[in-house]
C-alpha cells in the first residue's frame, strides 16, 4: 500500500477502504506523506467525492490520529458534556455567544475550534484579538478548566485530532474547502476528540456558506448526526442561512466587540435568534429543559440578566486574556482608517452576497491567502444595513475598516458589487431553514 495508489484510485472515482484512509491519514501525521501528496488527494476527493461509507472511516481515522479527551471523567456520572460547531459563515460569531450562554446554565461546554477558511472567520483569530488570550491548550487544562469554570475553547493541538489539524490548513489554501466528506470530517473528528457527549451543528446554506443549495446543507448535516450518532452522541443540526453576513460585523475585532455587545443584551436581532436557537437545542441535548424552545426563551434570560457575560469573562481570564480589552471593547484593535460605501441610488436592499463581504474582509487583511500568513484583527467591514431595508441614495450600507488605502479602494468596490438595490420592497432572508435531530 502506497500514498501514490490511493490518490490514483480516487482520482478515477473509486472507493476507498477504510485501512486504505487509515494509511494515507497516519501517514501525512507521521510526515512519512508530504504536504503535497495529501494536496493531490484533497484535490481528488473534491472531484470525485466520497460515500458515506468513506467520510465515517475519514472521521475515525483523524480522530484515532490523535489523544481523545474524556472530560466526563472529571464530573459526576450523570453530567452531560455538551460542544457547538458551525460549518463557517461570515460574521458568524455564534460560538462568542452561545457557549456561555449554555455554560452560565451549569452545562459544561468543551470545544475544540478553527481558524478562518476562504471568506469564512474562524472563533479562534477572533479571540486573539484580546492581548494574552491562549488558544493553545494542553488536554490537562482543557479538562480541569471545564471542571472549573464550564468553558472552554480551544485549537487543535498535538494531541487532539492533528491530522485534521493539518489537513485544515492544506484545505484552505489549496482550493479545496467546500467538499462536503472532507468538511464533515473535519468537523466530526474535533467533535469527537474533544470528548462531547451531545453536539449541536449550526450548517450554514447560502452564497457565505461552502453549501450553497439546501439540498447539500441537508446531506452534510444528515451525515454528521449519523456520523455522530454511531459513535454514541446526542446529536442536533440547526441549517442556517448564509446568503447575507450574520450580524453587522465581520472582521476579528469587529466580530468579538460585536458578541460582547450581545451578551451585554443588546446584539443584533439575527445573531440573538441564532444564538438562543443554538443554545435551546444543547440545553435540551444536555436535559436541562424539557424542549428546545424553553431552552431558547432560557437562554434570552441569560443575555439579559447578564450571566452569560459573566460566564464569557471567567473563560477570557482563565485562558489568559486581557480583561480590561473585553470590559472596554475601545480597546480592541482599531483600523487607522474608517469610511463608508455609499448607496449610488436609493431603494430597498435586495441583496447583500455574504461571500463578497468575507473576501472583502480576507482582502483587507482579516484572513489568510497562505497558511502563514499574519491576521489583521482591526480590519474588516460593518454593515449598515439588511435584505429588505430601506436606504436613501448616498447613505451608507457598510463602514469599511482598513489600515491600507489600496485594499480600502478593492473593498470598496467589492461590496459596491456586491449590493443590489431594487426599486420595490422585497421580502427579507428567513434565518432558520431546518433543524435535524
Amino acid at each position: 500500500m502506497n500514498a501514490v495508489d490511493i490518490i490514483v484510485k480516487k482520482r478515477d472515482g473509486h472507493a476507498l477502504t477504510p485501512a486504505e484512509i487509515e494509511f494515507f491519514i497516519s501517514g501525512y501525521s507521521d510526515e512519512t506523506i508530504p504536504d503535497y501528496q495529501a494536496a493531490a488527494l484533497a484535490m481528488a476527493i473534491y472531484f470525485q467525492g466520497m460515500d458515506d461509507d468513506e467520510a465515517t472511516a475519514l472521521t475515525l481515522a483523524m480522530l484515532h490520529s490523535g489523544h481523545q479527551l474524556t472530560p466526563q471523567d472529571a464530573f459526576p456520572p450523570d453530567t452531560i458534556v455538551v460542544d457547538k460547531h458551525s460549518t463557517g459563515g461570515v460574521g458568524d460569531k455564534t460560538t462568542l455567544v452561545v457557549a456561555p450562554i449554555v455554560a452560565s446554565l451549569g452545562l459544561p461546554v468543551g470545544k475544540l475550534s478553527g481558524r478562518g477558511l476562504g471568506f469564512s472567520g474562524g472563533t479562534l483569530d477572533k479571540l486573539e484579538s484580546i492581548d494574552g488570550m491562549d488558544i493553545q491548550v494542553p488536554a490537562e487544562q482543557f479538562t480541569r478548566q471545564l471542571q472549573e469554570i464550564g468553558l472552554v475553547i480551544g485549537g487543535q493541538t498535538a494531541e487532539l485530532a492533528p491530522a485534521d489539524g493539518k489537513l485544515y490548513a492544506l484545505r484552505d489554501v489549496t482550493g479545496t474547502v467546500p467538499v462536503l466528506p472532507l468538511m464533515a470530517s473535519s468537523i466530526m473528528s474535533k467533535k469527537l476528540a474533544a470528548g462531547a457527549d451531545a453536539i449541536v451543528l449550526d450548517v450554514k446554506v447560502g452564497y457565505g456558506a461552502f453549501m450553497q443549495d439546501l439540498e447539500n446543507a441537508s446531506h452534510l448535516a444528515s451525515l454528521m448526526v449519523e456520523i455522530g450518532k454511531e459513535s454514541q452522541r446526542a446529536m442536533s443540526a440547526v441549517i442556517s442561512d448564509m446568503n447575507q453576513p450574520l450580524g453587522w460585523a465581520v472582521g476579528n475585532a469587529l466580530e468579538l466587540r460585536e458578541a460582547i455587545q450581545t451578551l451585554r443584551g443588546a446584539g443584533p436581532r439575527d445573531l440573538v435568534l441564532l444564538a438562543t436557537t443554538l443554545a435551546g437545542e444543547m440545553l435540551h441535548l444536555g436535559g436541562k429543559v424539557a424542549d428546545p424552545s424553553e431552552g431558547r426563551q432560557l437562554a434570552l434570560s441569560q443575555l439579559a440578566n447578564g450571566q452569560a457575560w459573566q460566564k464569557f469573562r471567567q473563560f477570557v481570564a482563565a485562558q489568559g486574556g486581557d480583561l480590561k480589552q473585553v470590559d472596554q471593547p475601545d480597546q480592541l484593535p482599531i483600523a487607522r482608517i474608517i469610511e463608508p460605501v455609499l448607496a449610488p441610488a436609493g431603494g430597498w436592499i435586495q441583496e447583500i452576497r455574504a461571500d463578497e463581504v468575507g473576501i472583502a474582509a480576507v482582502n483587507l487583511g482579516g484572513g489568510r491567502a497562505l497558511k502563514t500568513d499574519a491576521i489583521d484583527p482591526a480590519v474588516g467591514v460593518v454593515l449598515e444595513v439588511k435584505v429588505a431595508d430601506r436606504i436613501e441614495s448616498e447613505e451608507p450600507i457598510a463602514w469599511i475598516h482598513a489600515n491600507d488605502e489600496k485594499k480600502l479602494a478593492d473593498a470598496r468596490q467589492r461590496i459596491s458589487a456586491a449590493t443590489k438595490i431594487a426599486s420595490e420592497p422585497t421580502e427579507p432572508i428567513e434565518l432558520i431553514h431546518e433543524i435535524i435531530r
